[in-house]
């Protein structure tokens, strides 16, 4: 991705706003993004799926909760939350967990080059509100349990290996995960009201077993790494271990590219920019600073492949896929009609770019079980 190669921030406490910058634009201009019109033009009406795209995009359903995903004996499950692809030989992978309190777990779609859905399977059973997560360098799938002292369970996409608890990465709320192969390190969040932003550092990159956990704080505008003495998170939660952590109300997803890990909070509906080469944090996007906010109830969040768009996915609001250009432009890119009593989750790209997944959660009529998983195809830019 050619994204913001360089990331200046002014940070004064907590609750500062922060300016970021970037070298691949004509000339500079200051976070936060503001709402503008979307580079894909305006919505169209919705699809015979509900779904409002550009023009040029069209849409599919490629898998319902409840229901046997057409041409295989596998039964996709409820509440289908985050999600990513993994190449495949000619064709892809695409991982998606369960949001549920009981059978949680995650399961897998496999496509051909065409884009067909040959087989459909189980990754991960045996746990609990598998909410988000992220992929690894290594192929793995990093499965995240959002509950008090939750763990992350890595996950073979290609349904080989069995799923490995992975405790060295700390016991809480668990969010989203966003490995930094420049620095070796996993970035996690975590949701809850006074949350913390975490990283991971393995004994050996690619080898998850081991490691140490460390807590993102600040003091006197400095950031600093601190590790986490107990990262079993008992008795003393995780989040309050180590002074001077630094708040985040509400992690939700996290995306990294470019030495920069972007990651949302729901809370006060913010995206935020890490800055890894320079440690330093800015506020990316605030609805509260700029008109006319598209962009409400801020969840996952991914990019495009080889482009420097990304696509943040709301949980409520318009039930929208937004976009953020790298001309630090709000605006959205798709809407599903007849959705509000869900969230949009999981989206992801296929590896060559054309084809974005995501799922609503809870489909028209608000049940886990009523779950939609979506296919978007079109012309998607490389910036």
């Amino acid at each position: 991705m050619h994204r913001r190669n360089v990331l200046r921030a002014a940070v004064v406490g907590t609750g500062s706003v922060a300016f970021g910058f970037t070298m691949t634009r004509p000339s500079f201009a200051a976070y936060p993004v503001q709402t503008g019109p979307s580079p894909y033009g305006s919505l169209q009406s919705a699809d015979a799926n509900g779904v409002m795209l550009p023009q040029g995009f069209t849409s599919r359903v490629v898998a319902r909760s409840s229901q046997t995903v057409p041409g295989t004996a596998y039964t996709w499950h409820g509440a289908p939350d985050g999600g990513a692809c993994f190449a495949d030989g000619n064709g892809w992978i695409y991982v998606s967990n369960a949001e549920l309190s009981t059978g949680g777990g995650a399961g897998a779609l496999r496509f051909d080059a065409a884009g067909n859905v040959v087989d459909a399977y189980r990754i991960l059973s045996g746990t609990r509100t598998n909410c988000a997560g992220g992929a690894t360098p290594w192929h793995t799938w990093l499965s995240c349990e959002e509950v008090d002292r939750g763990y992350v369970y890595e996950t073979d996409p290609f349904g080989v290996n069995a799923a490995v608890q992975r405790a060295a990465m700390g016991r809480f709320k668990h969010e989203a995960a966003a490995c930094d192969p420049d620095r070796g390190v996993v970035y996690l969040t975590e949701d809850v009201s006074d949350g913390a932003f975490y990283r991971f550092k393995p004994t050996t990159w690619g080898n998850l077993a081991s490691g140490q956990l460390q807590v993102l704080t600040e003091s006197g505008g400095a950031l600093t790494w601190r590790n986490v003495p107990d990262p079993d998170g008992s008795p003393t939660a995780t989040r309050n271990q180590v002074a001077n952590t630094k708040r985040f109300n509400g992690g939700e997803g996290c995306h990294y590219a470019d030495g920069v890990c972007f990651f949302t909070t729901k809370g006060d509906n913010r995206v935020w920019a890490y800055d890894a080469v320079n440690n330093t944090i800015a506020i990316a996007y605030d609805d509260n600073l700029t008109s006319s906010a598209p962009l409400t109830g801020v969840d996952n969040i991914t990019g495009a492949p080889g482009g420097g768009d990304l696509f943040v996915a709301e949980d409520g609001g318009n039930m929208e896929i937004c976009i953020i250009t790298p001309d630090d432009i709000v605006a959205p890119f798709l809407r599903l009609s007849g959705h509000g009593s869900s969230e949009i989750t999981g989206p992801a790209f296929n590896p060559a770019g054309n084809r974005l997944y995501f799922s609503s959660q809870r489909g028209t009529s608000g049940s886990s079980s009523a779950g939609v998983t979506f296919e978007v195809t079109g012309p998607f830019r490389t910036v």
